[in-house]
């Protein structure tokens, strides 16, 4: 298979190796995180969940980002981006086995999100990280091979991740401690991976300097408008736009994500764990669309181009969406599930190559936190919208057609300036 041989010829760089097994492990956590939370918060028999509630959370946990995130940005361009690696597994190795003891404990709520919530906080530095460090591993020839392939690895791993915390789940009662535990140990073995990098590795070449806070605070809106001048100038206008259309393509997600849990919480299934089994298969169908994105996106995006590609992905994501979502019925979302994953992997792939390919590598850590700030705002916004928009049951033909529209308009807009 060509993704194997692409695979091997990565694999033969020890860099890009030893920060892929970083990536695997992290991500493989996070999987397993995220389910458990979404086991606990969505799921659990006792809780009658609405979509303000689901919207409520992901607010919680992912709008204060909005806050933390320009500084992920400005600090990884003055720290040792295997350091931040480094320290970000380990504490979130502390902060998930915390929220373990808070759920065995039966803790109020709000200390639960909040415990959530720095691990998510943490979650972005070293996301972050692992995108701007990622041309330091490959050479410019293979950077769009390693961006096809190594951020859809890592989606894998975070849905194998979660596959591996449904079935503990289903398979035990009141396990949501212990799949949150398991979460912590791939954190832990996330930092010791990283610990088989050299501290200089992953950049950037400036001496690392660890600034005050009062220094971080009055440096941050003049560092960040720099990098907004230098991905806005005429050479890197095209990575402004794939941000943009990246974003509205995550609200999309977003919005559907809602409607999907709402879908399987009471209108597919006929109980909670029946409901949890199904939004497993379909997340699990959905990671077999980042693979199929991962396959064909290289070969796409050499084709038509980065940008063209992503105006492919955005159109048929708006065709096939409102034809298999208006039905609401289980085999077409799961249909659906596979395609959305295709076309919005793909779309991240060619977003990521573009910007990485456009921004000069003193401001990759600012651009990348930035973009990240945008994802999460756009996701939160989305899970208000369809909170608004959504019945009791998840079915909502409004919503259905509305993001049809906005992936129409990413791809009308995407091509009008690949024209240009």
């Amino acid at each position: 298979m060509p993704v194997v041989r692409d695979l091997r010829v990565l694999l033969r760089f020890q860099g890009f190796r030893h920060l892929l097994a970083v990536r695997l492990l992290s991500q493989g956590a996070d999987g397993v995180y995220q389910v458990a939370l979404a086991a606990y918060v969505v799921f659990s028999p006792e809780k009658q969940t609405s979509a303000a509630a689901i919207a409520s959370a992901m607010a919680v946990l992912l709008l204060p980002y909005s806050l933390v995130g320009p500084f992920a940005g400005v600090l990884l361009d003055r720290w040792r981006r295997r350091q931040v690696l480094l320290y970000g597994s380990l504490l979130r190795a502390l902060l998930a086995s915390a929220t373990a003891l808070l759920i065995l404990g039966h803790a109020p709520d709000w200390l639960f999100y909040l415990s959530a919530l720095c691990v998510t906080a943490v979650n972005r530095f070293v996301l972050s990280g692992l995108s701007a460090a990622l041309p330091r591993v490959v050479d410019t020839e293979r950077l769009v091979l390693a961006n096809s392939l190594s951020p859809t690895a890592g989606t894998l791993a975070a849905t194998a991740g979660g596959g591996l915390a449904f079935v503990v789940r289903l398979m035990a009662a009141d396990s949501n401690a212990a799949v949150v535990l398991m979460g912590a140990l791939l954190y832990l073995c996330a930092a010791l991976a990283t610990l088989r990098m050299a501290r200089g590795l992953l950049g950037p070449d400036r001496a690392p300097v660890r600034p005050r806070v009062a220094a971080a605070l009055a440096v941050t809106a003049r560092d960040l408008m720099a990098g907004v001048r230098h991905i806005a100038a005429p050479p890197r206008r095209e990575a402004a736009w794939a941000l943009v259309a990246m974003s509205l393509m995550r609200f999309c997600y977003g919005a559907l994500l809602v409607m999907l849990l709402m879908l399987c919480r009471y209108a597919l299934a006929s109980s909670t764990d029946a409901g949890l089994a199904l939004l497993g298969l379909a997340l699990g169908i959905s990671g077999a669309g980042f693979f199929a994105a991962a396959v064909v996106t290289p070969w796409a995006a050499g084709r038509f181009g980065p940008g063209r590609w992503i105006v492919v992905c955005a159109a048929g994501a708006a065709i096939m969406e409102l034809a298999l979502g208006l039905p609401f019925a289980t085999v077409p979302l799961l249909v659906a599930a596979f395609v959305l994953g295709l076309t919005t992997q793909g779309a991240k792939i060619a977003t990521d190559t573009i910007v990485q390919s456009c921004v000069d590598d003193d401001f990759r850590g600012r651009i990348f936190s930035v973009y990240d700030v945008l994802f999460n705002v756009a996701f939160v916004v989305a899970a208000a919208v369809a909170a608004l928009m959504l019945p009791p049951d998840g079915r909502s033909v409004p919503l259905v057609v509305t993001i049809a529209v906005i992936y129409g308009a990413v791809a009308a807009g995407m091509a009008r300036f690949g024209s240009q």
